[in-house]
Order: structure tokens, then C-alpha cells, then sequence
């Protein structure tokens, strides 16, 4: 990744707003490297903004005998105290020629009086850092591994962030990894299912197929693995739910629906679409409300209402299964 230049940040602010701090972090380092690409001798430094002045921020912004040239990292800038706004803004309306500096804000109502000021200055770039909507992380690995020149088809990349979950860092990392591993070479879901198709999430997702399926034995057997592996309970309540919830989408869906607007509408790749058009075939919508409501109970069971949330899930499974059986 190139990132900006170093006369895109250097005599000028970039505000880093929003609650995803993956994403944030990656934006400050990007300025960083911009400013040692354009000084190899810069000097970098960091302040919490709850502790900035004036003052403090001349001391972090001035040259030194080594080096005119610095990047100024205010961290929490939420948190700057009403006393140090004048200050900062008469700084932001003349920066130094020489300094980056980078605000990070991490989002919330609290500063939204001085953001307010800063967006309406020339010398401000905001970059924000929002959090990932469901159906955006599948195009981030897309984009992570673009950046190694990697490519990645969409089921690869839908089956990765089931695997990994939705932590953009270790998504990232999991990226780093393919890409490495498979340097040149297209990663098809084959790939991905012998890297990651035994984590956490992906062994919850393995215990809801099989429940849907109709098929208790192996839903028991997955669910006392991934027990067993350390899973977090909630983990397999909110799989077996989330894939309830898809199969009442197809279920709802108009019938002769193309493929693609099926995907569009029960919010999944094309290889889970076959799946759980598999499953559509053993389930009527009665069956289908009534597992979502135990699933739901089960969810409530496993944070605190039952003494055993091992127990919740293996009768979650043999009632999603019988649900299931009840059908018309």
C-alpha cells in the first residue's frame, strides 16, 4: 500500500474519526510512513489528548538538532480539555510547515462541538474509521489481499470471515497468511477450509448445519467438539440463530427467485446459498419460528438463566432437530 504522500500530511491535519480502531491505527501508520518516506530522519512522538496544552503540543512540535521534521500523534482526542481547544485551533488554521500532525477520535458525541470546527478548516483531512456493516467484511479480505497482489474468490472470502470472525486485526492477519503461503496463485475455499475451517466460529457454523440438516448425532458430536476446543457458548447460539434466520429469508423469498437476488436477499455466497436451500427442503415456516424462538431461549439459557450451558446446547440441538421433524 503506497498511502499518501508526504506533502498530503505534512503542514496539514488529519483527523482520524470513528470506533473502529483497526482501522484508525492503519490510518496513523500510513501517515507515519509518509512523513519517513519524505524524512528519513523525522522524529515521531504521541500524547493522550486529556494531558494536551499548548504547551506541550509546541514541545512535541518543534524541531530538534536532528530533525525539523516530526509527526504528532494526539490519541483520545475526545477527551482534549475545553481550556486546550482555542489553542489547538488557532494552531490548526497555521500549521507548521514541517509537522504531520494526526488527531484520532474514537468516535461518539463526546468533542463533536471542536470536530465540527476542525472539518470547516483547509488544512484538515478527516479520514473516518467506521465500523464494518455484516456483508463489508467479505470485500475487506478482498481488499487486504488485493494489496498483496493476491487474489481471493468471493465464497473464499465469505468462508474466511465465517472462520475468523469479525475482528478486523485478526482478519488481516489471517490475509498476511494466505497471501504468503499462496504468493501468485488464485485462493479458492478449498484453500481457506484447510487453513481456518477448524476455528471457533467455523466449528459453531459446522454444529448449526447439521442441527438444520436434521442430523442430531452429528450436531452432538460437532457441539462436544467445539465445547471441548474451548468454544465460547454463545458462539454456537448465535450460529444456529443466525442460520435460522437465513433459512426464514429463503423460505420468504419469492419462489422462481434468480440466484443472485436470493443471495442479495437471505444475505449470503453462493455456497451457502446451496446449503441452505438444502435445508429449506425439511422445513415448513412453522418449524422454522419455532426454532428461532429456541434459539432464542437458549441464547438467554447459556448468559445466565441455566447452570449448565452445556446442557442448554445439546437440548437447543435435539429441539431444532425435532422442530424441524414436526413439519407438515
Amino acid at each position: 500500500m503506497a498511502g499518501p504522500d508526504p506533502s498530503q500530511v505534512l503542514g496539514r491535519i488529519t483527523l482520524v474519526t470513528g470506533p473502529e480502531e483497526f482501522m484508525a491505527e492503519r490510518t496513523v501508520q500510513s501517515v507515519r510512513a509518509a512523513v519517513r518516506r519524505g524524512d528519513p530522519e523525522a522524529e515521531f512522538s504521541e500524547t493522550s489528548a486529556d494531558v494536551l496544552t499548548m504547551a506541550t503540543l509546541g514541545e512535541l512540535a518543534a524541531p530538534s538538532l536532528f530533525s525539523s521534521t516530526r509527526c504528532v500523534v494526539v490519541r483520545s482526542f475526545e477527551d482534549l480539555p475545553e481550556e486546550s481547544v482555542a489553542g489547538l485551533l488557532d494552531y490548526v488554521a497555521a500549521p507548521a510547515d514541517d509537522v504531520a500532525l494526526v488527531l484520532v477520535h474514537g468516535g461518539g458525541a463526546k468533542g463533536s462541538g471542536v470536530l465540527t470546527k476542525l472539518r470547516k478548516i483547509d488544512y484538515v483531512t478527516e479520514v473516518k474509521s467506521v465500523a464494518l456493516t455484516a456483508r463489508e467484511y467479505p470485500n475487506f479480505v478482498l481488499g487486504e489481499l488485493r494489496l498483496h497482489q493476491v487474489k481471493i474468490d468471493a465464497d473464499a472470502a465469505a468462508f474466511l470471515v465465517q472462520a475468523i470472525g469479525q475482528d478486523l486485526r485478526s482478519l488481516s492477519a489471517a490475509c498476511s497468511q494466505l497471501a504468503s503461503d499462496f504468493a501468485g496463485q488464485p485462493i479458492g475455499i478449498e484453500m481457506v477450509k484447510t487453513y481456518f475451517g477448524g476455528r471457533a466460529e467455523a466449528k459453531s457454523f459446522a454444529v448449526a448445519d447439521h442441527a438444520l440438516f436434521g442430523r442430531p448425532a452429528k450436531a452432538l458430536e460437532e457441539l462436544r467438539w467445539a465445547l471441548d476446543g474451548g468454544t465460547p457458548p454463545v458462539l454456537i447460539t448465535s450460529a444456529v440463530a443466525g442460520a435460522l434466520r437465513s433459512l426464514a429469508k429463503y423460505k420468504a423469498a419469492p419462489r422462481g427467485s434468480r440466484n443472485v437476488d436470493l443471495m442479495r436477499e437471505v444475505g449470503v455466497p453462493s455456497w451457502k446459498l446451496d446449503i441452505v436451500r438444502d435445508q429449506a427442503k425439511g422445513w415448513d415456516e412453522p418449524g422454522v419460528a419455532r426454532a428461532i424462538r429456541l434459539a432464542a431461549n437458549a441464547d438467554a439459557d447459556i448468559k445466565g438463566k441455566a447452570h449448565d450451558p452445556a446442557y442448554a446446547l445439546e437440548k437447543l440441538v435435539l429441539d431444532v432437530v425435532a422442530a424441524r421433524e414436526l413439519r407438515a
